[in-house]
């Protein structure tokens, strides 16, 4: 196959193209197929020769409608892999009867007839359409419920390299791909394919204001009325009409790309997805933050509350450090925390230093939250046979048990740096009333806090006591002092500048 790129033509076959596709045509009515398609093949060769490219795209276009047509689906595929084959075949002619060729994938009498079009077209390398026809063979397998087999299909395609792709169909296949991953419970790889997709793609976009929406509107009418113009001008040549055509499906395609808000939606709600799974609170409230960002949600109250609802459960389930401190705060100050009040009083007990009993919180907050779909007291494991495998909505079931249990361990580690903020020293016994545990639970959640660095604590089991002051280094000590040191003798000087002041004013006045 010839390079994509363009070149003049040495002779235009335009006019024995116009004459000689009509004769083929009638020809293949008349139950002569094999002499239609010689008689094509014979103009084919020369219009190959002389690098005529409209006339060599209507030809092979010409070739498959006539099998199509006809309904000899073998020889269809047959003509498809040899023309594509053939010595110096023009790259862009090729694209074109592959396209009709995928045109005519839905008028296919069985499926057998349809897979082996498609595996045809598959060994003929044309990014896009091949991109395409896999997606479709996919699809296929998918809907007869091979999922495995579809993944594997669509998940070989690197579109990412795709150069004459346009971005917005390439994220669309890389989602698909991440779709079918998830289905088939390959939650790696599907990590490592959402990883592809650039967030900067969908990035939001200022609001235009009236006057530039005004603008843009005329110049859009002046330039479709300029393309009217010009496609009149153009209409009986048709290498330029190819041309027109394939640079009016560029500019539709970028139109197409200005709003990405459905791809934007999909892509973080596969994210949730994949967080979900691996338990990874923090980065499902990321991808709900920048979700509840879009003007689809915004400005539909019920998904607007549903989110809201799970950026505050979210940030609250996450375990604690400076990044999830500082995002609780932020999402305290949000104003539209006020359409869900509930939520936001349990979110605001989470940024005052004061101790919240897990009875007070459960009983306060529990049956709210068990009625959504994220939360559950009940043990499914407990209500269930052990022997009977595992289905899907056991294991749900159980993630929103244990989601259930992270809220408990969220509320008694808040608890313990509390009591680290108010105490030096504390008795075990006087800890265990202040969580309400018992002295194992209260030494594994003080355990797990000091082993994350989250407070400092040290416990005398023999005295039964719990120091939460953190051992200070002679250096420390020492540079403290001199401090203080420093510090006293400034203030010493200041006095002793002021009494001498005082001295001066008091001998001024008795000489007056």
């Amino acid at each position: 196959m010839a390079e994509g790129r363009m070149s003049k033509p040495e002779k235009d076959f335009t006019k024995d193209a116009d004459k000689q596709l009509p004769e083929a045509e009638e020809l293949a009515k008349k139950g002569n197929v094999q002499g239609a398609i010689e008689k094509l093949l014979a103009l084919e060769k020369q219009t190959r020769q002389a690098s005529d490219l409209a006339s060599t795209s209507r030809i092979l276009t010409g070739i498959v409608t006539i099998c199509k047509e006809v309904g000899d689906w073998a020889r269809l595929k047959e003509q498809v892999l040899s023309l594509s084959k053939k010595h110096g075949q023009l790259k862009q002619a090729v694209t074109k009867m592959v396209q009709v060729v995928m045109a005519f994938l839905d008028d296919t009498p069985n499926l057998d007839t349809k897979l082996s079009v498609i595996e045809a077209l598959r060994t003929i390398f044309v990014e896009v359409e091949r991109a395409r026809v896999t997606r479709i063979l996919s699809n296929i397998k998918k809907a007869q419920g091979n999922l495995k087999e579809a993944a594997d299909i669509l998940c070989e395609l690197q579109v990412e390299t795709f150069g004459s792709m346009a971005r917005r169909e390439k994220t669309e296949f890389i989602l698909d791909q991440v779709a079918l991953c998830i289905e088939n419970d390959d939650w790696a790889q599907a990590a490592i394919l959402s990883r592809k997709i650039s967030t900067k793609y969908f990035a939001r976009k200022a609001k235009k204001t009236a006057q530039e929406l005004e603008a843009e509107k005329k110049a859009q009418e002046k330039k479709e009325k300029e393309e009217e113009e010009e496609k009149e001008k153009e209409k009986e040549k048709e290498k330029k009409k190819d041309e027109k055509s394939d640079a009016d499906e560029a500019g539709q395609a970028a139109k197409v790309e200005d709003d990405v808000t459905d791809l934007r939606l999909r892509y973080y709600e596969q994210q949730i997805l994949l967080a979900k799974h691996d338990d990874n609170y923090l980065d499902a409230c990321k991808h709900y933050r920048q979700k509840v960002d879009t003007e689809a949600i915004e400005e539909n109250p019920q998904l607007l509350h549903d989110t809201l609802r799970h950026i505050i459960y979210f940030i609250i389930l996450a375990p604690y450090d400076n990044e999830q401190s500082d995002l609780l705060q932020r999402i305290h100050r949000d104003p539209r925390n006020v359409q869900v009040p509930l939520e936001a009083q349990l979110l605001k007990l989470f940024t005052i230093p004061e101790l919240m009993p897990w009875p007070q919180v459960a009983e306060k907050f529990g049956a709210h939250l068990c009625s959504t779909e994220l939360f559950s007291a009940d043990d499914p494991s407990s209500m269930m046979d052990p022997s009977t495998p595992a289905s899907a909505e056991r294991k749900e079931a159980g993630k929103r048990h244990q989601r259930w249990l992270d809220l408990r361990d969220r509320v008694i580690e808040h608890n313990i740096r509390v009591v680290a903020r108010y105490y030096i020293r504390i008795r075990l016994d006087r800890l265990r009333d202040l969580l309400d545990l018992d002295a194992v639970e209260t030494e594994r959640h003080l355990s797990r806090l000091v082993t994350a660095k989250t407070v400092y604590a040290r416990i005398d089991r023999p005295a039964g006591v719990v120091s939460f002051a953190k051992p200070r280094m002679p250096d420390d000590v020492l540079n403290e002092w001199s401090s203080d040191m420093k510090s006293l003798l400034g203030l010493l000087e200041r006095i002793d500048h002021l009494i001498t002041k005082e001295e001066m004013m008091g001998a001024l006045r008795k000489t007056k």
